[in-house]
């Protein structure tokens, strides 16, 4: 299954890159000496503007500490879509609207990101609802994408609240129904 979430990724990059191309808008990120990533395609002064793109991760991220601090397992999908791939955040749209896929963007940002998960499952513990992991924000203010994490489908919810719908039975489905864009 986890080879179906790269597969989907690599495909919605692939059609991510080439509606940049198409439209002549480069990727481009503004430089940080302290926030650098393997996305940058080169090195610049503090605060120049520089292309960036999609990088393959070189070794999977390890999730081993997060798993025992929460006594949980994490859906081999959301493994392997948060250790596949570094990048900025990746505009999309649905039938239902906008969104940003999140991925980490160096190993200090995907350091971030497990503490930002752990932080919304344990809130999701505190209201007694199922464990979700969140990996895209909505064009909507407070409504993110998650995947349940024992079930495994992609469902949209309100911070803070049980999920309203699902919108996927799989991860890798949900990343197929994609369309990249501009903004």
């Amino acid at each position: 299954m986890t080879s179906d979430i790269t597969k989907a990724l690599d495909n919605f990059v692939s059609q991510y890159l080439q509606l940049h191309r198409e439209e002549d808008t480069p990727l481009t990120v503004q430089y940080d000496s302290e926030w650098v990533s393997p996305c940058h395609q080169m090195n610049s002064d503090e605060g120049e503007w520089v292309t960036w793109q999609p990088v393959k991760q070189v070794q999977a991220q390890d999730f081993k500490g997060f798993e025992e601090a929460l006594e949980i397992e994490l859906n081999p999908d959301l493994k392997a879509y948060f250790s596949h791939l570094w990048s900025d955040n990746l505009n999309a749209t649905t039938a239902k609207g906008g969104l940003q896929l999140l991925l980490p963007w160096n190993q200090d940002d995907f350091l971030r990101l497990q503490q930002n998960l752990v932080g919304h499952i344990l809130m999701k513990r505190r209201l007694d609802q199922a464990e979700t992991v969140f990996f895209a924000v909505t064009d909507e203010e407070d409504f993110i994408i998650s995947v349940e994490n024992k079930s495994g489908k992609v469902v949209l919810e309100q911070v803070g609240m049980e999920p309203k719908e699902t919108l996927s039975d799989s991860l890798a489905e949900f990343l197929r129904q994609l369309q990249p864009s501009l903004a």
